[in-house]
């Protein structure tokens, strides 16, 4: 069955969406796309929903969640605009300046979209690993829980003792945990990654996206068993009931194409319960983001 159809039966039988919970779309400016590297040819092109929009039909899903690509508020009203005009597109985590003065101001324009579900700061590329502790940054993120916004955290391993402490200080807001941290599968390196990871996941407030792992592998050269010790670790620290499938396309196309990208987690979460699948491929990132599960 198609994933249109299939969206269609879910409808009526009153079953859960399945939602791809991290993708991106673009229109490739140099000048703003400074991140991609010459490695990242295949990426410096157009891509948008209607590039999606079949793969999404291949692989079952019947939405997705659209995240930032660029630290622009530009970016943030054009990406509102594709979901006005595209309904597969359930939900968008855009960026605006959690630091700034204007941030009130900022947030009245954008949080009137219902489909502004979440916002995001690519802290990754920050050079201080302890930017999410500034008091500036903090002074952001204590004003989401008034727009009902949900937050991104974008970080690699060596800075989730920051975000573990960020996630104390606000144990009311909604945090996710964006490719379950970017650690060194290539390497099959697992400390400290592991030990964080456990520590991040035992605060409720926060869920993980089983997202953007095959450009942590070696590209277009990995296989399935590489990711099961790292699954196995966020299984067991967050539960089924705090997971979400995401593709991270078409950043993971520089290691997989898209079916290939999701298959790898439906594979693995075959071991679960019927329940326990419905939540990860789609139920949880519903709930977590304020998305009508139900059409």
């Amino acid at each position: 069955m198609r994933g249109e159809e299939r969206g269609q039966t879910a409808r009526m039988m009153g079953t859960m969406m399945r939602l791809d919970a991290h993708q991106h779309f673009w229109r490739y400016n140099p000048a703003e796309h400074v991140w991609m590297t010459d490695a990242m040819a295949g990426l410096k092109r157009d891509f948008l929903p209607a590039n999606l929009e079949p793969l999404l039909d291949e692989s079952g899903f019947d939405g997705s969640v659209v995240v930032q690509a660029r630290q622009s508020l530009e970016e943030t009203r054009w990406l509102l605009e594709l979901a006005d005009s595209h309904a597969r597109i359930k939900g968008v985590v855009g960026w605006v300046d959690l630091c700034s003065e204007e941030l009130p101001e900022q947030l009245e324009r954008f949080a009137k979209h219902s489909r502004l579900v979440g916002v995001r700061h690519v802290v990754q590329d920050e050079p201080d690993d302890a930017f999410v502790l500034r008091p500036e940054f903090q002074r952001g993120i204590a004003r989401l829980a008034e727009y009902g916004l949900a937050y991104d955290l974008l970080v690699y391993p060596r800075q989730l003792p920051a975000a573990i402490r960020l996630v104390e200080r606000f144990g009311e807001q909604r945090f996710v945990l964006d490719h379950i941290a970017k650690p060194a599968i290539a390497d099959g390196r697992m400390e400290p990654w592991a030990r964080d990871v456990r520590e991040l996941a035992q605060h409720g407030n926060v869920l993980c996206k089983l997202s953007g792992m095959v450009t942590e592998a070696r590209w277009r050269g990995w296989t399935a068993s590489d990711f099961r010790p790292y699954l196995d670790v966020v299984l067991e620290a967050f539960g089924a009931e705090r997971l979400m499938i995401g593709s991270d396309w078409p950043v993971c196309t520089l290691s997989g194409d898209y079916a290939e990208t999701v298959g790898l987690v439906k594979a693995y979460i075959a071991q679960l319960g019927e329940a326990e699948r419905e939540g990860i491929l789609g139920g949880n990132c519903a709930r977590f983001y304020g998305i009508e599960q139900h059409g």
